[in-house]
């Protein structure tokens, strides 16, 4: 029998309904592999196992009668930590929070629960999500299954080391600048951060409307039928949108021919790694391939304007931890989370108002743009994944690179549909990913680009070793 910790979500519940496979089968297998991986990924801070193995059970019942409930019946997922599950801690990553059951299923969860899906366990993440790396003072170091001398990215970097360890096929995580996105790439991932509100969130994010709850994945396939479960309304989240029918499976076949394609190897005056610029470069000439007409473009609007705005965003959110717990348990907060919850408080409201009205501008710059192109392609990170336990790469002068992630947050702030795509393994046998953006609500389009690609270029994963 195949080693089911590596099969895609689709191919499980093809399996499950030719009756070559269960779920209980495979919950058992990512159980034990899960076991065995735990020091060396540390991906996963809290595992259900009794809860999951009834799960498997009901769903391997429902199979044999044929009445699954979603091609994911029977498929485990891992849950971010700061996406709250009934019943499991609360404990976004942070010493400080209380750590107490949450009492609901946030909408992504429910949606994934009534479709069969086994959750399974939750994912580590920085904390609070504040940084695009993933270590934290509750739970310590995650580490990149391709290279555990490296990181995953982050925030959601548990996530994205779960899913290219075989630690379930697909994962949830957040995406406030990047924190879908980054992960993904740096775990040869499909991960997409849909139109703001396409992906119902309760509680609502600290950093409000930057936060996107997005699916992470081996392939595009997995991601559409997660988004064809995720995608659905709920009242919980104040700035939902409206359901819009979309099976996000039924056009990833189609063709791209005539679409009009602008591909940005940079946003500025930022440095690149010149391998990363080498491999997008190839990806963006490939959709040439693929039937697409494409073409060098800048970014309509100003790189230094975007960042500053983007920052002054972020921090101004996160200094309100400050407020939120004692003075005196402040030194329990990760370094770097303090640093940028201080800074934040030296914003007046005139420098948010002015980032606002920044945020505003760069969302019309981006909409005429999706006016004349049908899809952007851009690296996702400037940089291959760097050394576990670091905040920062270091950058070709030597110093340390702090615009390492130009290119993510911007689409946090205008609210469009992007999505990364493993592009290929560097000399070093990284992943690298392909950044793909459209239109709003144009999130049907950006998977299928994703899968186009995919497909011509599939990526293999790596089979770690189990040791205890």
């Amino acid at each position: 029998m195949r080693d089911l910790t590596q099969a895609s979500a689709a191919e499980l519940g093809e399996l499950y309904q030719k009756g070559k496979a269960s779920p209980v089968e495979t919950m058992r297998a990512v159980l034990s592999r899960a076991e065995k991986l735990a020091s060396s990924v540390n991906a996963l801070c809290h595992i259900d196992r009794e809860g999951a193995l009834a799960a498997a059970v009901a769903s391997e019942k429902r199979w044999r009668k044929g009445e699954a409930l979603s091609p994911l019946d029977g498929v485990p997922v891992s849950i971010k930590e700061l996406v709250r599950v009934k019943g499991w801690p609360a404990s976004m990553g942070s010493k400080l929070t209380d750590k107490s059951p949450a009492d609901a299923d946030a909408p992504a969860v429910a949606r994934l629960r009534e479709a069969g899906a086994i959750v399974f366990a939750q994912s580590t993440s920085s904390e609070y999500g504040h940084k695009g790396v993933t270590d934290s003072p509750l739970h310590g170091i995650t580490r990149n299954p391709w290279n555990t001398d490296m990181t995953p990215g982050g925030s959601s970097g548990g996530a994205g080391a779960a899913v290219a360890a075989g630690l379930g096929p697909i994962a949830i995580g957040t995406d406030g600048g990047g924190s879908v996105r980054i992960p993904a790439s740096f775990n040869g991932l499909v991960g997409l951060k849909a139109t703001f509100g396409r992906v119902p969130a309760w509680p609502p994010s600290m950093t409000g409307d930057l936060s996107n709850t997005g699916p992470m994945a081996r392939t595009a396939l997995d991601a559409a039928l997660m988004m064809n479960v995720i995608a659905r309304p709920d009242a919980r989240d104040g700035y939902g949108l409206p359901e819009d029918d979309t099976d996000y499976t039924r056009k990833l076949g189609k063709l791209l021919k005539k679409l009009k394609v602008g591909f940005a190897l940079r946003f500025g005056d930022h440095p690149i790694d010149i391998e990363v610029a080498a491999m997008v470069t190839k990806a963006a000439r490939q959709f040439e391939e693929l039937g697409c007409t494409v073409e060098p473009v800048e970014a309509p609007f100003s790189f230094g304007e975007a960042s500053r705005a983007f920052v002054i965003h972020w921090l101004a959110a996160l200094q309100r931890l400050l407020q939120l717990f004692p003075e005196g348990r402040h030194g329990e907060f990760d370094p770097s989370l303090l640093a940028g919850a201080k800074a934040g408080l030296r914003y007046t409201l005139q420098d948010v108002v002015n980032a606002q009205v920044v945020r505003r501008d760069l969302t019309l710059a981006w909409n005429l743009f999706f006016e004349k192109f049908d899809l952007l392609l851009t690296p996702t990170v400037a940089v291959q994944p760097f050394a576990a336990g670091t905040n920062l790469p270091p950058g070709p002068d030597g110093k340390t690179n702090v615009m390492w992630s130009p290119y993510t947050p911007q689409f946090n702030l205008s609210r469009h549909p992007a999505a990364t795509v493993p592009c290929g393994l560097s000399r070093q046998g990284l992943p690298v990913g392909l950044q793909i953006v459209s239109g709003h609500y144009k999130d049907a389009l950006v998977l299928r680009a994703a899968a186009a690609y995919a497909e011509a270029h599939p990526l293999k994963f790596p089979v770690l070793p189990e040791t205890k």
